[in-house]
């Protein structure tokens, strides 16, 4: 049986650590800002992550596209011949058409060698949400599974995948269209804050507002300990796009109080999500209760 690389994209949020523990690669998206097109690395410095948002919060808008074909094929093209296969695990189709683009690629390379499999997974999710994922699905590899077990078992879990961000206005998200423009005013009125989740399709859903930035913070740690499963066995991730460290120490003091996890990751919200969901955001992940909710309903 081969041996089973997993492959996932700049909008997992994984930092070089992380990918490096667990034996994972991914394909690079771009930002596009002032017409320049630059790779988004996951690989950033705190200094760049700083860059980036202030550029946000001076106003202005970043641009992103998806993986392109080339990088796809160099990409997958470099572990074949290696002689893996491979199971990638790539952001929302709500969010980006990636994993679209990599599944023709797959049934093209595979109608060239039938010897090798590769999968192109829809994680209905996105940051460190698909992060999760990605990490679940590079254990069973790490362990001998084969690409098709793998395939089965992330698609069975990736609706248990629970993911809470509030950010301070939607409308870095509503610009680039990731919600509706109608629920652009959770934002905008005296101090109300979204609340976000990732429904059951996949899309970026605006579904609770709460009065304040404090209540909020508050709010997205609670909605997780509410929903989490077996949370004695689980690492509880947290991302942010470049808060305050004393408002990440005190959402940290929140994850610990309310929720008796193994332990808490805290990452940055990566260059991709975070052209589209702004500065300050704070989102936190675990797996939980399978979601249910869709933002048509």
């Amino acid at each position: 049986m081969r041996p089973v690389k997993i492959i996932t994209d700049s909008c997992s949020d994984l930092s070089p650590e992380l990918m490096e523990k667990y034996n994972i690669d991914y394909c690079k998206m771009n930002t596009v800002y002032n017409d320049e097109t630059s790779p988004a690395n996951l690989s950033w410095t705190a200094d760049e992550v700083h860059e980036l948002y202030g550029i946000m919060r001076a106003g202005n808008r970043v641009k992103t596209t998806q993986v392109p074909q080339e990088e796809f094929e160099k990409v997958f093209g470099n572990y074949i011949s290696q002689g893996f296969d491979i199971v990638y695990i790539g952001c929302a189709l709500k969010q980006s058409g990636s994993v679209n683009t990599a599944a023709v690629l797959a049934k093209k390379l595979m109608a060239e060698n039938s010897e090798i499999a590769v999968y192109c997974i829809d994680s209905l999710n996105a940051s460190l949400g698909e992060g999760m994922l990605a990490i679940e699905a590079a254990k069973l590899a790490a362990e001998g599974k084969s690409a098709s077990d793998i395939n089965s078992y992330i698609l069975s879990i990736r609706k248990t995948v629970l993911e809470f961000v509030t950010v301070h206005s939607l409308d870095s998200l509503r610009k680039a269209g990731r919600v509706s423009a109608s629920s652009a005013f959770f934002g905008n009125l005296m101090g109300v804050k979204p609340i976000i989740i990732s429904d059951a399709d996949g899309a970026q859903a605006a579904f609770k507002k709460v009065k304040g930035r404090k209540n909020s913070l508050k709010e997205i740690v609670s909605l997780l300990a509410e929903g989490i499963v077996e949370p004695e066995k689980q690492t509880v991730f947290l991302a942010h796009a470049d808060c305050d460290t004393a408002e990440v120490e005190e959402v940290k003091s929140m994850i610990k109080e309310m929720i008796p996890c193994k332990e808490i990751y805290t990452g940055y919200i990566g260059p991709i999500i975070g052209a589209s969901i702004g500065p300050d955001a704070f989102a936190v992940f675990a797996f939980g209760n399978e979601v249910t909710y869709r933002a048509n309903n």
